[in-house]
Parts: C-alpha cells; sequence; structure tokens
C-alpha cells in the first residue's frame, strides 16, 4: 500500500491539502476528556435505542441461536473499533474513516467510506426515530417519527448541541430502565416460546442486524481531537465501553427471552415494553417506553448532527453539491446540510419499515467499517498486528452478505450509486490542486 501510505505522511502530494484541511480543526478544540468521560460517551453511543428496536429483527432471523449473533456482533464490533482507534490515534481529526480510508488507501475508499457513512446513518437516524414512534404512539409511528425529525432539525439549524453533562444523564437514565426490565423479567414465572432454531445463515444475519445495537462505539475514536493522551486513552476506552455493553445487553436479551422466548421476541413490535407487559408489570410499561423515546431522540439527535457534518466535509471537497458546505453566519452550523439530511430523513421516517431501516442501516455501516479495518491493516507489516483488522474485515463482508436480501440490494444499488457519481465527476470535473 505505498500509495496509501504516502499519502499519510506529511510531504505526501495527494492528499497534502484535504490533509491540511483536516487538521485545521485542531488549532481550536482543546483535549479536555479523560478515560471516563471517553467511556461514557462510548456507552451514551451504543446502550441505547439500538438494544429497543434490534432484539426483535435478531430473533426472527435466529431463533434460538440469538446469543450466538449478539456474541458474534460483538466480535466483530471489538475488531472494527481497535482498527478505529489505532487510526484515530495516528490521524486525531474530525472525519473517521473519511479520513482514514483518503489517507492509507486512497481518495476514492476514503470517498466510498463517507458516502457509506452518510447513506448507513441515514437509515439509522430513520430507524431511530421510528423507534420514538412504535414506543410513544404505535399506531401513528410514522406521523410522530416525521414530527422527531423535524423537532430535532429544527433545533439543530440553531445551534443546540448535546453537552457531556446531557449524555450522562441520558445513559444514568436509559441503564435504569433496563436494569428495571432485568428485574421485572427474571422475578417473572412466565415463559414464552421457542423460536425454531436457525442454521449459520440466520445466525449470521442476526449477528449483523444486532451490529446495528452497537454502531455508536467508534464515536470515542472519532473524538480523537479532544480526548487528552489519545494513543493511551481511546485504546483503553474502546474495550471498556464494548465489555459493559455487552454485558448489559446479554443480560437485557436473557430477561426478555426467559418471558416472551425468542417466538414471542420475534413477532413482538415493541419487545422491552411487551417484556414487562407479560411479566405481569403492566404499570412499567410507560416507563419502558418513554425510556425508549428518550433513548431514541439522543441517539437521533447526535445521528443528525454526525451525518449533517458528514455531508459538510464531504460538500467541501466536492464531493457532494458544494452549496451543503455553506455555515450560518450566525449559528455557526451547516444548515443546508442539516435541513437536506432531515429532509431525507423524514421522507424515509414517513415511507420506511423499522427491521428494512436498520438491515440497510447495518449494511452501510458494516461496509464503512470494512474500509476502516482495511485502512489498519496497512499500519503494520507484522502479521500479529495484521489480525484483528483482517478479522474485522472478513467479519464486516460476511454480516454484510447475510443480511436480508433487500437490505443487500438496496444498499448495493445505492453504493454502486455512488461510486458511479465519483467516477462520473473525477471524468467530467478536473481534481482540484
Amino acid at each position: 500500500m505505498t500509495h496509501g501510505q504516502a499519502g499519510g505522511q506529511a510531504g505526501g502530494k495527494p492528499h497534502a491539502q484535504p490533509q491540511e484541511s483536516a487538521s485545521a480543526p485542531a488549532q481550536t478544540l482543546r483535549r479536555t476528556l479523560g478515560l471516563f468521560d471517553a467511556v461514557t460517551i462510548g456507552l451514551g453511543a451504543m446502550i441505547g435505542a439500538g438494544i429497543f428496536a434490534s432484539l426483535g429483527p435478531a430473533a426472527d432471523a435466529a431463533g434460538s441461536g440469538l446469543f450466538y449473533g449478539l456474541a458474534i456482533a460483538g466480535f466483530v464490533a471489538y475488531c472494527n473499533a481497535m482498527a478505529s482507534a489505532r487510526l484515530a490515534a495516528l490521524y486525531p481529526v474530525a472525519g473517521g474513516t473519511y479520513v482514514y480510508g483518503r489517507e492509507r488507501l486512497g481518495e476514492f475508499w476514503g470517498y466510498l467510506a463517507g458516502w457509506a457513512f452518510v447513506v448507513g446513518k441515514t437509515a439509522s437516524c430513520a430507524a431511530m426515530a421510528l423507534t420514538v414512534g412504535t414506543y410513544v404512539w404505535p399506531g401513528q409511528a410514522h406521523a410522530v417519527a416525521v414530527g422527531a425529525v423535524a423537532m430535532l432539525t429544527a433545533l439543530n439549524c440553531l445551534g443546540v448541541q448535546k453537552a457531556a453533562w446531557m449524555n450522562r444523564v441520558i445513559v444514568a437514565l436509559v441503564l435504569s430502565v433496563l436494569a428495571a426490565v432485568v428485574v421485572v423479567c427474571v422475578g417473572s414465572s412466565q415463559s414464552g416460546t421457542e423460536g425454531a432454531p436457525a442454521g449459520v445463515t440466520g445466525v449470521l444475519q442476526s449477528a449483523g442486524l444486532l451490529f446495528f445495537a452497537f454502531a455508536g462505539y467508534a464515536r470515542i475514536a472519532t473524538l480523537g481531537e479532544e480526548v487528552r493522551d489519545p494513543a493511551r486513552t481511546i485504546p483503553r476506552a474502546i474495550p471498556l465501553a464494548l465489555g459493559i455493553t455487552l454485558v448489559v445487553y446479554a443480560a437485557v436479551a436473557l430477561a426478555v427471552v426467559s418471558v416472551l422466548g425468542t417466538g414471542g421476541l420475534a413477532t413482538a413490535s415493541a419487545p422491552l415494553a411487551d417484556a414487562v407487559r407479560a411479566a405481569g408489570a403492566s404499570g412499567l410499561a410507560p416507563v419502558v417506553r418513554a425510556g425508549a423515546a428518550v433513548a431514541a431522540l439522543g441517539a437521533l439527535l447526535a445521528l443528525i448532527l454526525g451525518v449533517s457534518r458528514t455531508t459538510l466535509a464531504m460538500a467541501r471537497d466536492r464531493h457532494l453539491p458544494g452549496v451543503l458546505a455553506a455555515v450560518h453566519p450566525r449559528f455557526q452550523v451547516p444548515q443546508r446540510a442539516e435541513i437536506a439530511v432531515g429532509v431525507v430523513v423524514a421522507v424515509l421516517a414517513a415511507t420506511a419499515d423499522l427491521r428494512a431501516a436498520i438491515g440497510f442501516s447495518s449494511f452501510g455501516v458494516l461496509l464503512y467499517y470494512a474500509i476502516a479495518n482495511a485502512s489498519a491493516w496497512t499500519l503494520s507489516s507484522r502479521l500479529r498486528a495484521r489480525a484483528l483488522p483482517a478479522l474485522g474485515l472478513v467479519g464486516c463482508l460476511v454480516l454484510a452478505a447475510t443480511l436480508p436480501a433487500s437490505s443487500v440490494l438496496w444498499g448495493a444499488v445505492v453504493i454502486a450509486v455512488g461510486a458511479g457519481v465519483f467516477f462520473v465527476r473525477r471524468t467530467l470535473i478536473p481534481v482540484r490542486k
């Protein structure tokens, strides 16, 4: 990977201007986050609406093999996160794999990572909005979802940002709700029906769907500009946050399955609320619904912010329409990118199915992390150092390929369209000097 390695050096001419631009924020952002803050941010990104939404589709795919799928999803997430951690320590700038792929593999792979992130996380936004609707008002889930997107987009356009203390409040609230679900379900004598055992393909498909619930872990890595001693803090924070999350997810899944069974879980529209109701604690169901809605709103706010900022970065590099690169002079936010993302998410939230949105999101995000692992592969020539990114790369591609057929088909079409746009643009428009 001589070309990619050359691009990562200060004098690498092909990437000199993008690298300079990407490095500019480092002059203004302060390194204030320690290990505790980094772990809390990781927990806030992972322990949220994903666990409220993805258990049902995963149980439908895997049946009694649900927990094998959870273990596989957790392992692939770990491989991806450690690859992102190594890259973030080397490139402590904003942009994530959009930067890593460009610097290590070349401009096209960085662009493809950014495109996969934007389309995958846009679907994640729709899934979070639909989760809000499903738990708040099941009969009008799409209308509530569109309203939530409109409200948060308007707030983002005014410069509203989620502070670190608010992240801690949301994490504490969601953990409290999940703990209550576990206690109620474990103490119940109710038992559900087991789903039919699934083969290897079903287990892998469930792992791909459950990966959706882990997909926020790399937010720790993307904060490389603001973490104190990132080369030491980030590699410690990621496995800690992932380990805590995996334990929480396993406990919740075991508790819910003990009441609903994998068969009942597979057909539940709001699995955790249905579980506490089946366990005889109907009074707790509104609390669970409220907790799910708060978690989903927090995740949706952060996702819209992240997608709009990646859209802004790609627009600045002319990979997306340049009009989206404008920053509002008063509120200092990319309002046009915010509005564009909000409109697309609202359309998806009004028309898409929650399970389809989860599958499509997982496909795009898995390809994004596949490029992160390929980028990490170039960091060392030692076999031992390459083992984890190699496993992560293979794991991402396998899980993406075994997602529901409609998710794979539409995901492949959208990724192919993005790649086609890149090559047409390179052919018709001269590369900027």
